[in-house]
C-alpha cells in the first residue's frame, strides 16, 4: 500500500494521510526486521519525526551492514541521507546519495540509483539549484524506465523535472 497520494508542486515533498502514517507505524510497533526498520524510518520522517527517523535510520544502516546484502544496505544509506536532508545536513545528504548512486550504477542496479538520483535532485531542488536538479531528475527517468518502473513511477519523475524546469525559469526571470 503506497502512503504516498501525491507531491506538493512547490517543495516536491511527498503528500501523505498522515492518520494513515500514525496507524501504520503503530501496526509495525517495535519489530526488528530490516524492512520494518526502514518503514519506521520513513513513516517516523513523513510524521515529521526527526529525531526519532534520524536515530532510527542510523540503527537500519547498522543492521543492514551486518545482516542484510549490498542493495539492502544502499537502501538503508539512502533513506538515511534523506533524513538528514530533512534535518537540514543538505551537504552531507548530497555526499551520500552521490556515492550511493554511483555505486548502485556501478553494480547495475537501475532503481536504487534512481532512487539515490531522486532524492539528490530533491536535495538540489530545496537548495535553489535547479538545473542540477534537473540533471538528477532527468537520470532518475531514465533508470527508471530501464528498470521497468510503473506509470505512475514515472509520471512522478515527469512532475518533478517539469517543477525543476518552472522554478529554473522562474529564477532567471527573476535575475
Amino acid at each position: 500500500m503506497s502512503y504516498i497520494k501525491g507531491y506538493d508542486p512547490e517543495t516536491l515533498r511527498e503528500i501523505v494521510d498522515a492518520h494513515e502514517c500514525r496507524e501504520r507505524l503503530d501496526e509495525i510497533g517495535e519489530q526488528r526486521s530490516l524492512p520494518a526498520l526502514l518503514e519506521r524510518v520513513w513513516l517516523l520522517k513523513m510524521l515529521d519525526r526527526l529525531d526519532d527517523s534520524l536515530v532510527l535510520s542510523e540503527q537500519s544502516v547498522r543492521v543492514a551492514r551486518m545482516a542484510g546484502t549490498r542493495k539492502d544496505l544502499l537502501r538503508a544509506r539512502i533513506l538515511h541521507a534523506t533524513v538528514m536532508r530533512a534535518r537540514g545536513a543538505s551537504a552531507a545528504a548530497e555526499q551520500e546519495l552521490t556515492t550511493c548512486a554511483e555505486e548502485a550504477e556501478g553494480q547495475g542496479w537501475s532503481g536504487i540509483a534512481a532512487f539515490a538520483y531522486q532524492h539528490r535532485g530533491r536535495t538540489h531542488f530545496e537548495a535553489g539549484d535547479f538545473d542540477a536538479a534537473r540533471e538528477d531528475f532527468k537520470r532518475t527517468l531514465f533508470l527508471r524506465q530501464e528498470s521497468g518502473a510503473s506509470e505512475d513511477e514515472l509520471a512522478a519523475v515527469l512532475h518533478a523535472v517539469d517543477a525543476a524546469d518552472r522554478r529554473r525559469m522562474t529564477s532567471t526571470l527573476a535575475g
